[in-house]
C-alpha cells in the first residue's frame, strides 16, 4: 500500500475517531437540563429542518442549539409529571430562555399547548 493510501486511511479514521469522541463528551455534558420549552407554529409545516429533513407537527422532534441530530431526549414537565421522547433534528429554540422547541404533537403530550411555554427537564435517552 502506498503512502498516500495509509496517510488518507489514517486520517479517515483520526477524524470519525475525534468526531465520536467529541459528540459522546458533548452529550455526557449536558445528561440533564431544566429551562422553558416552547412549539414550533404551524407555519413551519413542511420548511426543511437543520438537518434537512421536513418539519412535520405531527413527529415527536424537537430543535436544540447544539445536540446532535438524532439524539433523542426525554422531555419532562417538572410541575405535572407529564413527559414526552423526542428526536432532535433542529436548531433552535432562538429565543433567551428557552431550551428546546417542539412539535406541537409533543407539545400536547406535555399539555401545553393552551400556554405556549412550559418549564421542562430535558434528559438524554440512550
Amino acid at each position: 500500500m502506498g503512502a498516500s493510501k495509509r496517510f488518507i486511511r489514517t486520517s479517515c479514521a483520526a477524524a470519525l475517531l475525534i468526531f465520536f469522541t467529541a459528540s459522546h463528551a458533548f452529550a455526557i455534558d449536558i445528561e440533564i437540563r431544566e429551562g422553558v420549552a416552547s412549539f414550533y407554529s404551524d407555519r413551519f409545516q413542511g420548511s426543511p429542518t437543520a438537518s434537512g429533513e421536513p418539519f412535520d407537527q405531527q413527529a415527536l422532534t424537537a430543535a436544540h442549539p447544539t445536540l446532535p441530530f438524532g439524539t433523542k431526549v426525554l422531555v419532562t414537565r417538572p410541575d405535572t409529571g407529564q413527559e414526552v421522547e423526542v428526536l432532535i433534528n433542529d436548531r433552535g429554540p432562538f429565543v433567551k430562555g428557552r431550551i428546546i422547541d417542539l412539535s406541537k404533537r409533543a407539545a400536547r403530550q406535555l399539555g401545553m399547548i393552551r400556554r405556549g411555554v412550559a418549564p421542562v427537564m430535558i434528559t438524554l435517552v440512550d
